[in-house]
């Protein structure tokens, strides 16, 4: 079985290693979130005091003010030291993850239409192979165009206070429970669908709802009352938190948060495998 997998991985893998341009394109939503929304629309600037007021004020009103500025920042982002930019850019990084994941099952809308899967049917593999080895190459794209953001992310500017490989790795780890838990739904549900048209109404049905109900745009602080239990029960939300506080805010680093919300997504991933691994097995074993 092993074999199987690593062979039908192998296969989707090389689709991106032959298409660079698939991936650059893949990356310019993005990219331009964050010059929009982190360089553009600059929360942080607002909290700023021009230097001709700070020039005016007493030493113990500056002190007074200043820390009520960092309580201010602390509370939004949970540190004064990070910027909107920065906080942005992370949430970017997971929002990648949800949109190669959610769009994972175009994969098998193609390969249906060009006979592909008709063929491992009716080889002498198992089933399951073939649901894996989509979900774990959809997680490897994931992880590969997420990483390739925060780099970008960085060459534009983003402040790394990292707390440590193990922290980082974590925050990584994170990423790819979310990409495994959602690309295992989403191959499930494209598996019964016979138009790929559907699939791209669901992907876009999906994407931006999970992405504005999180934090990857906005602090959870300033997110309206009766949207807050939609962002506590969005992964997307536990995967940005962990990837954040990871890369941001360095001795800060909040190790059982971090526990708790990886807790959170593998009890979640766990779900969507089973759920998506049942419905794909007897959607493929349907179509013998």
């Amino acid at each position: 079985m092993i074999g199987e997998v690593s062979a039908l991985m192998g296969r989707e893998l090389r689709k991106l290693v032959r298409s660079p341009a698939l991936l650059l394109m893949t990356m310019i939503q993005p990219v331009l979130w964050m010059g929009l929304y982190g360089k553009a629309f600059n929360l942080t600037g607002m909290f700023s005091i021009p230097e001709d007021l700070l020039s005016r004020l007493p030493p113990d009103s500056l002190r007074v003010v200043s820390s009520a500025f960092n309580a201010a920042l602390t509370r939004f982002f949970g540190s004064p030291e990070v910027d909107y930019f920065s906080y942005v850019a992370t949430g970017m990084a997971g929002v990648i993850v949800l949109f190669v994941s959610v769009f994972s099952g175009m994969s098998v809308a193609w390969d249906r239409r060009l006979g592909f899967i008709n063929k491992l049917l009716a080889a002498p593999i198992s089933r399951f192979s073939i649901v894996l080895s989509k979900v774990l190459a959809s997680a490897v794209r994931a992880m590969v165009q997420s990483g390739l953001v925060v780099l970008t992310a960085i060459a534009l500017g983003l402040r790394l206070d990292t707390a440590g490989p193990v922290a980082v790795l974590l925050g990584f780890t994170a990423l790819a429970l979310l990409s495994i838990a959602l690309s295992s739904l989403i191959i499930a549900i494209t598996l019964r669908l016979k138009n790929w048209e559907y699939h791209v109404a669901l992907a876009n049905l999906l994407n931006l709802p999970l992405m504005f109900t999180s934090s990857a745009l906005y602090p959870r602080a300033i997110i309206p009352d009766w949207m807050r239990p939609i962002t506590d029960i969005n992964p997307l939300t536990h995967a940005i938190e962990v990837l954040r506080s990871s890369l941001l805010y360095g001795q800060s680093f909040d190790l059982m948060a971090s526990l708790n919300h990886l807790a959170y997504l593998a009890a979640f991933s766990a779900l969507c495998v089973v759920v998506g691994s049942y419905f794909a097995y007897g959607t493929l074993n349907a179509e013998r």
